[in-house]
């Protein structure tokens, strides 16, 4: 007989496993060999209520594990009815391929077979993979429309709808064509919505293409992991290629920096290897292969640093990535956190460092508005004169500045630093030293002269 101390040991052991999520027993052995066996905060909120047919809005910030969130529930709805597709639409060509090495990864061993639809890639093998009848649809908005325009591919068996990464699909422009896939959707179909921020366009599809959707939001709007550490350091552009060459030195680990410019990669990369830094870049110019190719080195080490646009911001998974430099602030303000999203995933630690011109102070207020953060600015090591002609120093010249580096606006005096000209440290100082030590500020600061 089992007492009550035991039976509330053997409930709470199940409530920290895949186990009592309602997923079926042979299901469950696949998760145990994939070595997945306590699921994530989204994983145990959503899978119960995607099983049960459900309607999803999944709220979750990125490195969450919103792929196998949906992703069970849809092999297991495929496999119960014995009959339907699913369809998997998402922003990117890198996020399609590697949400369809999930699928396969759970579907694989009960006959589920996937096809990714991606700009790219020869659209007459798509065609030959549709022929086979592909369980699971997976694709980017524009390569499904370019397939329903020429009639190659038929929608109308779809039960069970995904949109992942929704709100990045709307900054990219895609709502229109996330309509058109709407309209030929047979309307008996169960959506699931992933998203780590709610813009208005979300909250459309939501009143209008779902039936009384469950909202599973493990955190707010513009949450950022706890475990990343957060620093900034305010440079001329012509200090950036000096300053990331130190910090490359500094930090042992790999290294992802994002760019604001597609243009600017080649050479940042070029000047990378120029010093002995495995890099390699990824953006839209490059083609699929070769950004396969430059995604695929980097997770296994045959690139140390990756150079990559907003293109990547949410279409990398790799493991134990130590540092993200923003090395152009992005346009808007959930980037930042869909960018540094890639360090810090599954509990890891992590670090994101952005550089900041003179006048990105309002930048910089929107960044932290959202987040709820207050992000430190740091004072800049020495850097040479000529950033962009500086040579690689030695590496017993080089000492770790990490342990040295002092957080403005705390102990550095107002014209202590060596911040480039234009930046306000006496205003700015004194508006943080104002404040209590630990209280979010009711006002933004400002860099502009006064």
């Amino acid at each position: 007989m089992i007492n009550k101390q035991t039976e509330k040991h053997i409930l709470s052991e199940t409530e920290m496993t895949f186990g009592g999520l309602g997923i079926a027993p042979k299901i469950l052995d696949v998760l145990l060999r994939m070595d997945f066996k306590v699921p994530t905060s989204i994983q145990h909120k959503a899978i119960p209520a995607a099983i049960e047919g459900k309607d999803i809005i999944g709220i979750a910030q990125t490195g969450t594990g919103k792929t196998l969130a949906f992703g069970i529930p849809l092999v297991q709805r495929l496999l119960k009815a014995g009959k339907g597709r699913g369809l998997i639409v998402l922003p990117t060509r890198e996020l399609a391929i590697q949400v369809s090495e999930a699928i396969e990864k759970i579907g694989r061993g009960f006959g589920i077979k996937t096809v990714v639809l991606i700009g790219g890639a020869p659209i007459y093998n798509q065609i030959r993979a549709i022929r086979n009848n592909p369980n699971v649809v997976i694709g980017t908005p524009g390569r499904i429309n370019d397939h329903l325009q020429q009639r190659t591919l038929n929608l109308r068996d779809v039960t069970v709808l995904v949109l992942d990464e929704a709100d990045r699909m709307f900054d990219m422009g895609f709502a229109p064509q996330i309509a058109k896939i709407l309209q030929v959707l047979p309307k008996d179909r169960q959506t699931m919505l992933f998203s780590a921020t709610m813009p208005d366009g979300i909250v459309k599809i939501a009143s209008n293409h779902m039936k009384l959707p469950v909202r599973v939001e493990i955190a707010k709007t513009g949450t950022t992991a706890k475990n990343i550490e957060h620093e900034l350091f305010v440079v001329r552009k012509d200090q950036k290629p000096s300053l990331l060459r130190k910090l490359i030195k500094e930090y042992k680990g790999s290294v992802l920096i994002f760019l604001r410019i597609k243009f600017n990669a080649r050479r940042i990369c070029e000047d990378l290897r120029n010093i002995g830094v495995s890099a390699a870049e990824i953006h839209s110019n490059k083609s699929l292969r070769q950004r396969k190719e430059a995604l695929e080195g980097f997770k296994i080490g045959r690139y140390r640093v990756l150079v990559a646009t907003d293109i990547a911001s949410r279409g990398i998974d790799v493991k134990g990535i130590e540092l993200v430099i923003n090395y152009d602030l992005p346009e808007n303000p959930e980037d930042y956190v869909h960018r540094i999203g890639r360090t810090g995933r599954a509990g890891m630690s992590g670090k994101a460092i952005s550089f900041v011109l003179p006048d990105q102070g309002a930048k910089v207020r929107e960044i932290e508005r959202l987040t709820r953060l207050y992000l430190p600015i740091s004072r800049l090591p020495d850097l040479p004169a000529h950033s962009s002609q500086s040579r690689w120093q030695s590496p017993d010249k080089v000492e770790d500045s990490r342990q040295s580096r002092n957080h403005q606006g705390y102990s550095i005096e107002s014209g202590q630093s060596n911040a480039p000209s234009g930046f306000n440290r006496g205003s700015y100082f004194s508006h943080r030293n104002s404040r209590p030590s630990g209280r979010r500020p009711s006002s933004r600061f400002d860099y502009r002269k006064r």
